[in-house]
């Protein structure tokens, strides 16, 4: 999208083919002495004389002879009361410095960005649920110890189960040989 000085200042000008409107000298001194002499009017109407108030607007006007009404009343606008003693600056407003090579810290610990941060803080927080799950300091690794007891012990009472029964087996061959070895002797 195009924009123009017109939509960015809201004014015109700059075009190729106008002629170009240049300010001259003595127009610019004239502005000068008028806002010195508005200065020295103002000075002048805090100190309490009021007086000498009129004089100067006079020979402002002489001097100005270019300038319109309308301008002056802009600048009174401007410049009330005790807004022409105070600087006002914007306290938000960092200036921007620019830093050379030679003082750049590059062995000064780094900013991280909040996602970084993030990330480190949920690696730290994984490594320490993983220390204390070794443990056994867990919820889920006390339910686990408790599976692998009860797994266990199964596993045991199976395998003695199946020794009871090759022993039973085995007694039974074994009983079984002797008959027929008896029955033979006979």
């Amino acid at each position: 999208m195009r924009c123009s000085l017109e939509d960015l200042f809201g004014r015109k000008g700059g075009h190729k083919g106008r002629a170009r409107q240049y300010t001259s000298p003595e127009e610019i001194d004239a502005q000068l002495q008028a806002e010195k002499q508005k200065a020295r009017e103002e000075e002048e109407q805090e100190e309490g004389g009021d007086g000498a108030a009129g004089d100067p607007k006079k020979e402002k006007k002489s001097l100005d002879s270019d300038e319109s009404d309308d301008e002056d009343d802009d600048y009174q606008q401007k410049r009330k009361g005790v807004e022409g003693l105070i600087d006002i600056e914007n306290p938000n407003r960092v200036a921007q410095t620019t830093k050379k090579v030679t003082q750049l810290d590059l062995d000064g610990p780094k900013e991280l960005s909040r996602r970084e941060r993030e990330e480190i803080e949920k690696q730290k927080a994984k490594e320490r649920y993983m220390k204390m799950h070794l443990a056994g300091k867990t919820e889920q690794a006390k339910a686990d110890l408790a599976r692998l007891a009860i797994i266990r012990k199964q596993r045991e009472e199976a395998a003695r189960k199946k020794e009871e029964e090759r022993k039973a087996k085995d007694d039974a061959t074994l009983s079984g040989k002797r008959m027929q070895s008896l029955s033979l002797n006979k």
